[in-house]
Order: C-alpha cells, then structure tokens, then sequence
C-alpha cells in the first residue's frame, strides 16, 4: 500500500544523518555531519535552530541532565542545548586525519555508541565504540569500513550494527542486564543493486528500519527472517536514517544526503538534502537518554 512521503523540511543539507526525537521536547534533532551543524526543528510549528559546530559531527545523543553528547572528529564531547561543547569525554580512537565519527546513538542502560568510517575506503579501518555515562571510551568493534545502522531491540536482547560499503547487517547478543554485547552474527547481506544499508530504527514490534542508500526507499525487516516485508518509496536516492517520533511514535522520519551528486543527478532528485516523514502503523520507541 503507497504511503504519503512529506517533505517536512527542505534543508538541503550535504549529508544530514541521526534523526532523533525528543519526547520531552517533541522536536526533531539532526545533524549535518558536513555542514558541520546540528538542527532541532519543531515540525508544528515549523521552526528550526541551526546551531553550527567546529568540526563534522557524525552523531549525537540526548542527556538525562539536558544538553547532548556528540561524536565530533576530534573526539566525543558533551554540549549544551545551544549545541556549545563543554566538555570533552575522550579523543577519537581512530587516525584523525583520515577517520572521522558517523552513525550512533543512546542504549537502553544510558550507554552512548558511536562509529566510525575510514575515509581512504581502503581497507575496514572504521570502529565502533561505547561512551559509559562516567565517560570512558572503549572499542567494542573493528574490521567495519563505514559504521552505521546500529539500533536496539525492543526486549533488550539485540544490538544492530551494519557496514555500508559492504553490504552487511550484523547483529550481537545482549546481555539484558547490563548491554554487554556478545559475538557479532552476520545477518542479511544486502545486494548494492537495491541499495546499500545505512542509518536505521527499530519499532516496538522489534522490527528493523534500514534507509537503504543509494536505493531510494528505506525497508522493514523480520528480526526472525531476516527478510524485507515492507518498504516505503522516497522521491530521493540517497536515504541516511530513519527516525520514529511525534506524539504517538507513528511518524517516521528520514533524512538524506545530497553529498558528491552531480548537478544532472540533482536536477532529477532536486529534494536530496531534504528530511522526510511518512505515518507508519506500528509505533517506534523512545530513545534513551545519555546518564552521564
């Protein structure tokens, strides 16, 4: 069944990625790791605050204690809600010059993750690590070249982490006490044909959302099967992420990227850049806040 794809917010941006959702503030942050800028936008009223950042900003996080928490190049760092750092947590682990921070987000226990992608693209030189609310970077995966898509599920007991550039989605097992994740399984390997699997969500009925980049529409998929069962059509090619919010959690949203396009692919995809929404049936889930 076609759903009405709207666009909410023409905002051009280069690469606009993490779509997260306040349910305390009912507004929309984004960032656009190029810009480099994080937005927040209310989508009833239509108002947006740019608040623009010193270095690319690959992700962020909302704090329990107000404010955010970023992976930016240098490192991850603690703002406010102005999106001013106060504080840095730790530098990035990778090489600096040639990695920077990408897909991430809070885990249930208030943990915040952030990968990374290696920028030569010449090997799987990218990370993927967790922040503890007492601000202690550690790695807990290498061997990925852009890390993205990663999402938990709804029980607690599944972590999502894809790998763009080749194609996969993984999974880990959680320890549902503490997060602690466990070996990481290969779980749907995807076709580049069809799109390449980028920033995702998962709904309340455990099913995950994956944006598929350079595929033009953003799918959802059996946590049992692995397989695709539903997909949502976008009037652009190059989907980031997905986020779920509003009041009910029925609203997803989607962001995209308008970053290396030709101008011919521009004129046929003039609303790259653009964030999205389409209603959906089943509700999502409220992101956790950071605890430190």
């Amino acid at each position: 069944m076609a759903r009405e794809v709207r666009n909410v917010l023409a905002l051009q941006a280069e690469l606009a990625e993490c779509p997260l959702w306040s349910t305390r503030e009912q507004v929309l942050w984004c960032v656009d790791i190029l810009a480099p800028a994080i937005h927040r936008f209310d989508p009833v009223s239509g108002e947006l605050h740019t608040f623009p950042q010193q270095e690319e900003v690959g992700c962020i996080g909302l704090r329990e204690q107000g404010g955010l928490i970023a992976a930016l190049r240098s490192g991850v760092w603690l703002l406010d809600q102005q999106g001013k750092p106060q504080r840095k947590l730790a530098d990035n682990p990778g090489v600096a010059a040639k990695s920077r921070f990408n897909d991430g987000r809070v885990d249930p226990w208030g943990n915040f993750w952030c990968g990374s992608l290696w920028e030569p693209q010449d090997k799987n030189g990218g990370l993927l690590c967790r922040v503890t609310p007492d601000g202690v970077l550690a790695v807990m995966a290498e061997d990925v070249k852009i890390s993205n898509g990663l999402a938990f599920s709804p029980d607690r007991q599944w972590m999502y982490h894809s790998d763009t550039p080749n194609e996969v989605l993984y999974r880990y097992p959680l320890n549902v006490q503490n997060g602690e994740p466990g070996e990481r399984q290969r779980f749907r390997q995807f076709d580049a044909k069809g799109g390449l699997p980028d920033g995702a969500a998962v709904d309340s009925e455990g099913y995950y959302w994956s944006a598929l980049f350079d595929g033009g529409r953003v799918v959802r998929i059996d946590p049992l099967t692995a397989k695709i069962v539903d997909e949502i059509t976008l009037p652009v090619r190059w989907p980031t992420m997905v986020a779920f919010g509003g009041a009910d959690l029925k609203t997803l949203y989607i962001t995209s990227s308008r970053e290396h396009r030709t101008a011919e692919e521009l004129t046929r995809y003039p609303q790259s850049g653009d964030i999205f929404a389409v209603e959906v049936d089943v509700a999502g889930i409220a992101e956790p806040l950071f605890k430190g």
